[in-house]
């Protein structure tokens, strides 16, 4: 038992002092980015580093892994730690690489999984041996351009938006990004034309794009933990506010939403407009009870039309079915 317990130690303290020597600070060199790193190469207290391998792995069978070969339990709300405090710095870094399966995936997707990037592996073969100077220094004087490559992927993979003022601003692949760019590029010309855009989130940036300034002139200023919709759009010929859910997967506008939103944008100087947007009808369905009265619904495939839950405000003959239309 003792010589598990010793192996486990000298193997979290090699992984710190490996993460240290690529210029990790305290933070992302402790214990728990330590095992985690461990848990990225399948490296167990017994294998010799020379045996790491770099299998793809999500957040929870990190947290498996540790208990199952380390003895060291996270408890499942510390997830968030373990992405923010390590995963995150790893992957920005470049030694680690996300969703290399599917760069499309979002972030925020259930399934997103990690991989220890190639050379990185190599170099954490080599610890401990008589090359792991000399490859050590080989990587740290490549490393910026690995980052460079791993940014151009990133980049190539993300999908440009045109706003209605002319600029593009390129939002994260997967999820429901897709249906925001269609909601900006069909829906906005077509029920709001000339409308600003002021707020788009992104799984990877909930602040990707935000005019702080002009949403305070409408009496509106964001906290930073506020759970904003995915797109605020102003109307601005009619002074309203359009507070867009893009929803693939769960999110529509229901009356809790509505009352959060509500509560959010509440000293707004212009009218609120609540709105869900799918991609399709057959998306629609499966929300259509959990969708509240007095908002709107947008369909992708349909652009032209707006659904809108009320019905006593339309209530009324169209213009061609009028009699002055009928023969």
């Amino acid at each position: 038992m003792a010589a598990k317990q010793n192996a486990r130690k000298q193997k979290l303290e090699e992984a710190a002092d490996f993460l240290k020597r690529l210029g990790f600070g305290p933070r992302q060199s402790n214990d728990t980015a330590a095992y985690s790193l461990l848990a990225c190469l399948s490296l167990q207290p017994e294998k010799s580093w020379r045996e790491a391998s770099n299998p793809l792995i999500g957040i929870t069978p990190i947290i498996e892994f540790v208990a199952r070969h380390y003895g060291q339990k996270y408890a499942p709300n510390t997830r968030e730690t373990i992405r923010d405090e390590a995963v995150k710095h790893f992957v920005e870094a470049g030694l680690l690489l996300r969703n290399p399966d599917d760069p499309r995936r979002p972030t925020n997707s259930g399934k997103t999984v990690y991989q220890v990037e190639a050379t990185s592996l190599d170099l954490a073969r080599s610890y401990g041996t008589l090359e792991w100077q000399q490859r050590l220094a080989a990587y740290l004087k490549s490393r910026q351009r690995i980052l460079d490559e791993l940014g151009r992927k990133r980049k190539l993979a993300r999908i440009p938006v045109r706003l209605p003022s002319g600029k593009t601003v390129s939002i994260s692949p997967g999820g429901q990004n897709p249906l925001i760019k269609l909601v900006i590029e069909e829906l906005c010309p077509r029920f709001v034309p000339g409308g600003m855009v002021l707020y788009i989130g992104d799984a990877e940036d909930k602040f990707l794009h935000l005019e702080t300034d002009y949403l305070k002139k409408l009496g509106v200023v964001v906290p930073a933990p506020a759970k904003m919709p995915d797109v605020v759009i102003h109307d601005v010929r009619r002074n309203w506010l359009l507070l867009i859910e893009a929803v693939t997967s769960a999110g529509p506008v229901d009356a809790k939403r509505r009352m959060e939103l509500k509560d959010l944008f509440r000293g707004c100087k212009a009218g609120l407009v609540f709105v869900t947007a799918f991609a399709s009808r057959a998306d629609m369905r499966s929300f259509l009870t959990q969708i509240s009265w007095e908002t709107e619904v947008w369909v992708a495939e349909d652009p032209d039309h707006m659904i809108h839950f009320n019905g006593e405000r339309f209530l009324g003959p169209y213009p061609d079915t009028t009699p002055s239309h009928q023969p």
